[in-house]
């Protein structure tokens, strides 16, 4: 590789920029590697799934475990994009085989779950290392990096798992709301049947979908860890620096040339020969080194010029004596003199404030100001107690007898319907079976205006006026009372096809809700019966 063709400024970074670097990388080639790892990924996907349709858990697992090969397609467009050779998607397939070759066991077994796959790929597909060779270069590799990596994989784990579960969200909101009620859930997810196989084959084609957008930036992530990791082991910055600089002289080189061989070329002058008197002599060696005397044929000697200089330094500016007194350990007696004597500068201090404030003399309404002080600081914190601990004083609020929040009266109509317990009979199945000739529109709207009087009164839920059926029912199924449910769902679904299709219910219909009303709502007493 060359380093002067990267597609990326070469420099040191933290590891959680080069993770951005890796993103940006992903982004500048998604299409690439979208296309690649799709084409790549889902016929594998298909193939696994048909060969094992009776057990898609174990096809799921399957085509999950063989992830990290899938991952070195990716890695061979990345590092070859990065230094300005971007490969087609056709040369990139035709390098697949000779990508999955290398250590192929080792990646599918001991090496599967290891948390830095993509921190130590590049070792192995780009450096081509095995062995103790690989052992020891991802021990240097991994002296700083190690812990982004991890986390780069935990992170991914994650984000798969938020992408699977959002995916299958937007499934679940784009069905109609009338077959999410119809839906048996219960029947659909049974282990057993044509419909549960297609509905968890499903399941797993909405994890591959998701690896398309994902594993293509948890390569690159790896692969710019790697990158960052070399730049400051191996100094790629200065190595760049040093060839631009190369690069820049390049030109001067000749010029620097020709003006040396022009000037050696000159002949030579007279300043060139010079007498060996007229040159500067050699000092001779003096092995009483500096102190030794000096000058002594001038009349100011290396002594006298000494003294003159040791003169000047004792004297001002270049000679400035100070005494400073500090503190230290072991003289308790002047510590307790500092002491008192700072306790009566306070005493003084506090005493002309007094003398100011106008108290000095009126003791009586210095102690009412510190006892208002005192009250309101209590106050104070009696308050912020109740306040923290409103909640555990709401709940004794009965046993305290403390004031209680007044309840809500609970609405007497729900969808124009009148659902106060005073306005329906006292046998409700009865006075259905009786409308249900003649008026079977009224019959049902009685049971459904005595459910909802029922899920509001008897089971306390919080219907409101502006709740549509179907909520309701949500409602009703949080209670986890299965045959409570059933039977809303059924009395719902024909009352709306009533009320709204016009669509009168069929005769069978009568028998099933009003005895399902009397199982609910009317059991029979339990216990021996005693006859006459």
């Amino acid at each position: 590789m060359r380093l002067t063709d990267a597609s990326v400024i070469i420099r040191p970074r933290s590891a959680w920029e080069a993770l951005d670097l890796g993103v940006l990388l992903a982004r500048r080639h998604r299409g690439l590697l979208s296309a690649s790892w799709a084409l790549l990924t889902l016929p594998v996907f298909l193939l696994i799934s048909a060969l094992l349709w009776q057990y898609p858990s174990l096809a799921m697992l399957l085509f999950w475990w063989l992830k990290p090969l899938y991952e070195r397609l990716p890695l061979h467009i990345l590092s070859q994009a990065l230094f300005g050779a971007t490969p087609s998607l056709k040369q990139a397939f035709q390098a697949l085989p000779r990508l999955l070759k290398p250590q192929l066991l080792a990646s599918l077994t001991w090496r599967r779950l290891s948390v830095t796959r993509s921190f130590d790929l590049p070792v192995l597909q780009l450096e081509g290392l095995s062995g103790q060779a690989r052992s020891q270069r991802l021990m240097v590799l991994g002296q700083r990096d190690t812990g982004p990596a991890t986390w780069l994989t935990i992170v991914g784990v994650l984000i798969e798992t938020a992408l699977y579960f959002g995916m299958f969200s937007l499934l679940y909101l784009l069905l109609p709301q009338q077959l999410k009620t119809d839906w048996d859930w219960s029947q659909l997810m049974a282990p057993e049947g044509d419909v549960s196989l297609w509905m968890q084959h499903l399941y797993n084609l909405f994890y591959a979908l998701l690896l398309i957008v994902w594993e293509p930036i948890y390569v690159a992530c790896g692969f710019s860890l790697y990158l960052n990791r070399r730049s400051a082991l191996e100094a790629w910055d200065l190595e760049l620096a040093f060839r631009r600089l190369r690069q820049r002289l390049s030109g001067l080189s000749y010029v620097l040339l020709l003006a040396c061989g022009l000037f050696f070329l000159q002949p030579p002058t007279a300043a060139w020969a010079v007498s060996a008197t007229g040159s500067c002599p050699i000092p001779q060696f003096d092995p009483a080194g500096p102190e030794a005397e000096r000058l002594l044929k001038q009349p100011l000697n290396s002594q006298a010029a000494q003294a003159s200089i040791s003169q000047l330094l004792d004297q001002p500016p270049f000679e400035n004596r100070q005494t400073v007194t500090r503190w230290k350990f072991g003289e308790p007696a002047k510590a307790k003199k500092t002491s008192d004597a700072e306790a009566k500068s306070l005493a003084a201090k506090i005493k002309k404030l007094l003398e100011q404030l106008g108290l000095l003399n009126n003791f009586e309404q210095l102690a009412i100001i510190v006892e208002v002080i005192l009250w309101t600081a209590l106050l104070s914190l009696l308050t912020l107690l109740a306040w923290r601990y409103r909640e555990w004083l709401r709940t004794f609020g009965g046993r305290l007898k403390l004031p209680q929040k007044r309840q809500k009266l609970a609405p007497t109509q729900l969808f124009g319907l009148e659902v106060a317990p005073e306005s329906l009979p006292d046998d409700i199945a009865s006075a259905a079976e009786q409308l249900w000739a003649e008026q079977p529109r009224e019959a049902l709207g009685l049971l459904y205006r005595a459910l909802l009087s029922r899920l509001l009164h008897d089971y306390r839920l919080a219907l409101k006026g502006s709740h549509t059926e179907g909520e309701v029912l949500q409602l009703a199924e949080q209670l986890q009372l299965a045959e409570l449910s059933r039977f809303a769902q059924v009395l719902t679904r024909h009352w709306q096809n009533l009320a709204y299709g016009h669509q009168l219910p069929p005769a069978s219909l009568k028998r099933g809700l009003c005895e399902g009303w009397r199982r609910l709502f009317n059991p029979q007493p339990l216990g021996p019966q005693v006859r006459p």
